[in-house]
C-alpha cells in the first residue's frame, strides 16, 4: 500500500514540526504540481520522490524541506544548486532568498534543463538561472556562493564545490554509493563535515562524481 494522497495544506502541516517556518512559507508559495509530469499531478503532494523521466526524480517534499532548513537560507543569498531536475527545489530556495537573492541551478541533461525553465516560468519564479553543465564541477563563473545544495549523491565531497563556497558558507549534499548520508559542510578557516541522516538519491554523474549510474 502506497502513501496516502495529500493536499498541500496536509503536507505542509506534516512538515511543520521539523523545519523552520520560513521553509514552510516558501514551500507554500511554490506549486509543486507545476514541477511533476502531467500524469502524476494528483500525487504532487505525496511525501515521496516521483519520477520526472530520464531516470531522475523530484525529491520527496520532506527532503527538500530538510535540505533547505539545514542550509539556513536567508534573503539576498546567492545559491548554487547541483542537480536541477524539474526545477522544484530551485524554486523553493528562490522563494527563501527572495528577489534580492539568486539561485544558479546546474543540470547535465538538456531535456530536463528545458523542462525546468518552462516549469519555473509557469510558477512565476524569476530569480533562478538554469545552466546545462557538469554540476560536479560547480559553476565557477558565479562563485563564491553563500550556499550550495546538491541533489545527487557523490562518492565524496567534490573539491570544486568546496572551494566555490564562501568563507562562512554552507553546503548540503548526499555522499555514498550503496549507503548514503546527508552531509552538512561548513567553510570557516577550513571545512567541517557533519553527517545528518541516511538518505537515497540518484548518483551525481560527472568528472568529480560517479562515472556511471549506480
Amino acid at each position: 500500500m502506497g502513501p496516502r494522497t495529500l493536499n498541500r495544506e496536509q503536507l505542509l502541516g506534516s512538515l511543520r514540526d521539523n523545519v523552520r517556518e520560513s521553509v514552510i512559507s516558501a514551500m507554500s508559495r511554490v506549486p509543486r504540481e507545476l514541477f511533476v509530469p502531467e500524469a502524476l499531478k494528483s500525487r504532487a503532494y505525496d511525501d515521496t520522490p516521483l519520477p520526472i523521466g530520464h531516470n531522475q526524480t523530484i525529491s520527496a517534499p520532506h527532503m527538500v524541506a530538510i535540505m533547505c532548513d539545514l542550509l539556513d537560507l536567508e534573503p539576498g543569498m546567492i545559491v548554487l544548486e547541483v542537480g536541477g531536475g524539474s526545477g522544484y527545489h530551485a524554486a523553493v530556495m528562490a522563494a527563501l532568498v527572495g528577489p534580492e537573492g539568486w539561485v544558479y541551478s546546474v543540470e547535465r541533461m538538456p531535456e530536463l534543463v528545458a523542462t525546468a525553465r518552462k516549469n519555473l516560468e509557469k510558477a512565476g519564479t524569476e530569480n533562478v538561472t538554469m545552466v546545462e553543465a557538469d554540476g560536479s564541477l560547480g559553476l565557477a563563473e558565479h562563485a563564491p556562493y553563500d550556499r550550495i545544495s546538491v541533489a545527487a549523491t557523490a562518492p565524496k565531497v567534490p573539491e570544486p564545490l568546496k572551494h566555490q563556497l564562501k568563507v562562512g558558507g554552507k553546503m548540503v549534499l548526499p555522499v555514498g554509493r550503496d549507503y548514503q548520508e546527508l552531509y552538512l559542510v561548513t567553510r570557516k578557516n577550513g571545512f567541517s563535515e557533519e553527517k545528518k541522516m541516511g538518505v537515497i538519491f540518484v548518483p551525481l554523474i560527472g568528472e568529480e562524481g560517479f562515472r556511471e549510474r549506480l
